[in-house]
């Protein structure tokens, strides 16, 4: 029996790097086992030369999962470090969307990071990307300044991935492929392997794929994640994505309080000195309607 974790998944079928020689195995799974993800620790065994067969996916220490629109939580990735999220001068962050991937590592309690790629562009930051920005850092989220395009912060953030699993996301635009092939130079080739182990004919660009990096790290690619639903989070674990909304809350009226319309509330007050972001408040409210939508 071998030991290994998967690389990417294309239904029942998994493309897994083993740890005894680094090889990869073009996998399926049995019934029994399940369907494994990216990111997962496998047991399989080899029946025949590079055809393999999960025979056991170990415990995993967390599970990204996204709202498909049927209200069903989507399994995409396993055993993540770091939710890294790229932001850039152009487009402007999309505010609500950069809250949803702060929720979703608390949710697997994990440690965010913002990356702010495309520093060559300094000076194309507004007054609105440094609020949003101010905003963030004072609930204690670290970032980072980096140019995929120049090297700049590269080092650094080579530093933060090693000997981790970290997780790449970020809106269209923010330049997350020119990272993606900064910190991984030989990128075609490894798709060309992909490919060629999967039996697919091409690596598809819309898969979660996890690249072991040379630091020790990994990195995980998941474009997929670009519009992401949470509906399948408890309304305590959205709350809890929002820290400074969590902390105010024990001190509601009602213990069930959704911050709403509901008198008593203490995070409205807040909101209303200003204590608590309105944007982020109203952040919040809408995952927590979208939420209601999807799980009636």
């Amino acid at each position: 029996m071998l030991s290994g974790r998967v690389l990417v998944g294309y239904g029942s079928t998994t493309v897994v790097r083993s740890d005894e020689d680094q090889q990869l195995y073009r996998c399926v799974s049995r019934r029994r086992t399940g369907r494994s993800i990216c990111g997962d620790h496998v047991r399989f065994s080899l029946p025949q030369p590079g055809e393999g067969v999960i025979e056991e996916i170990l415990p995993r220490r967390n599970t990204l999962s996204r709202t498909n629109y049927r209200g069903q939580a989507r399994p995409l990735a396993a055993n993540i470090d770091t939710v890294m999220v790229v932001l850039a001068p152009e487009p402007s962050p999309d505010a609500d969307l950069v809250d949803r991937y702060l929720v979703l590592a608390r949710s697997l309690s994990v440690k965010p990071l913002l990356l702010l790629n495309k520093l060559d562009l300094a000076a194309d930051h507004d007054a609105e990307e440094s609020r949003l920005l101010g905003e963030w850092r004072r609930l204690g989220i670290e970032s980072r300044q980096l140019s995929a395009k120049t090297g700049f912060g590269l080092d650094i953030l080579e530093q933060d991935l090693a000997g981790t699993t970290a997780i790449l996301l970020g809106q269209s635009g923010v330049g997350k492929s020119s990272l993606i092939n900064a910190l991984i130079p030989d990128l075609p080739a490894r798709t060309q392997a992909l490919s060629e182990a999967s039996g697919q004919g091409r690596h598809t660009t819309t898969e979660t794929t996890l690249y072991p990096l040379d630091c020790g790290g990994a990195l995980m690619d998941s474009p997929g994640i670009r519009i992401l639903r949470l509906a399948h989070l408890t309304q305590t674990e959205l709350e809890a994505g929002f820290s400074e909304i969590d902390a105010l809350a024990e001190h509601c009226h009602y213990r069930n309080c959704q911050h709403l319309d509901e008198p008593g509330c203490a995070v409205l007050d807040a909101t209303a000195t200003g204590e608590v972001s309105a944007r982020r408040l109203a952040s919040y409210q809408a995952l927590c309607r979208e939420r209601q939508t999807l799980q009636p």
